[in-house]
């Protein structure tokens, strides 16, 4: 059977930047076995599946692999599947994707070529109990002790679907110098729930563009373990962080965060949240897609 892909840039309004991801239209009827196979094939650091819902109120049933393995939630996937979906629809759209982590909302806007999605995160961000030994942490970045922590910024563990450990550091230059060791990193990370070990995301509060809040770099473990231009699950993570140790007042927090420019892929997600007696009270991520590819897969 002949199936209609499509390949977005998300976090991104330009082509060949941001975070690519595969779309592949009509997925019903694959096993989770051949939809693992695919995103292998596709090998990037996602692959959608859309197939019919569950619930004819919503839009789609979407399944988000990586190369390895399935992710329950996933934030460039949501943006890019919604960006996708939408882009046969005139004007804005409002619509909801079943994914393994449950109902999705999501709005798109803009028109074709400048498309902006948000969505509501469907799980918000919770402290995961972790002991964290910052030596270990700032040596299996590649990073000095005295590299960790800024504005009381401290090591923490957050998980909105996908945990994190984010690491604060205190320059642009330092989050520049980390120098990944994934030996070093598995062996005092936190589980991962599909994953082998908690992915490590590094931030600061120093940024290349004046408009963006933090930089941001995330590092994923593994075999081979490699950098991700933008990651919207640790985004929806971080919103925890942020909240916890900034200790904003009460009302609506909007910023950008930029990240992938170490990588050659520029990226930009923008997070926006609600804040009520001190803690998150609804959150949602968004950002731009554009499409760089399109095709038919025979398989």
């Amino acid at each position: 059977m002949k199936r209609r892909y499509a390949i977005y840039d998300v976090f991104t309004n330009r082509a060949l930047a941001g975070n690519p991801l595969a779309v592949v239209f009509d997925a019903e009827g694959l096993e989770p076995a051949a939809m693992q196979a695919i995103a292998r094939e596709f090998n990037l650091s996602e692959t959608t599946f859309v197939s019919p819902p569950a619930d004819a109120r919503h839009r789609a049933r979407v399944r988000i692999f990586t190369p390895d393995y399935e992710m329950p939630f996933a934030g460039h996937p949501t943006v890019g599947t919604a960006i996708a979906l939408a882009d046969a629809e005139e004007g804005p759209a409002i619509l909801v994707l079943e994914e393994n982590i449950g109902p999705v909302r999501c709005a798109v806007s803009g028109g074709a070529g400048t498309r902006f999605a948000e969505f509501d995160l469907p799980k918000l961000p919770q402290p995961v109990a972790y002991d964290a030994d910052a030596a270990a942490i700032a040596a299996a970045l590649g990073l000095k002790s005295g590299d960790i922590g800024f504005d009381g910024h401290a090591i923490s563990c957050w998980s909105a679907g996908v945990p994190y450990v984010l690491v604060p550091v205190n320059s642009l230059a330092a989050v520049a110098g980390v120098r990944f060791e994934n030996t070093a990193w598995s062996a005092i990370a936190p589980p991962h729930p599909t994953a082998r070990h908690a992915s490590a995301y590094v931030y600061c509060r120093q940024a290349e563009a004046p408009d963006s809040a933090f930089h941001v770099r995330m590092f994923v473990p593994g075999t081979p373990s490699f950098e991700d231009p933008a990651t919207g699950s640790a985004a929806a993570a971080f919103i925890g962080a942020v909240v916890h140790f900034d200790r904003p007042d009460d009302g609506l927090l909007q910023f950008w965060i930029e990240q992938g420019t170490e990588m050659g892929r520029p990226s930009r997600l923008r997070l926006e949240m609600d804040v009520s007696g001190g803690a998150v009270a609804a959150a949602r991520i968004g950002g731009h897609a554009v499409k760089v590819a399109e095709g038919r897969l025979f398989a």
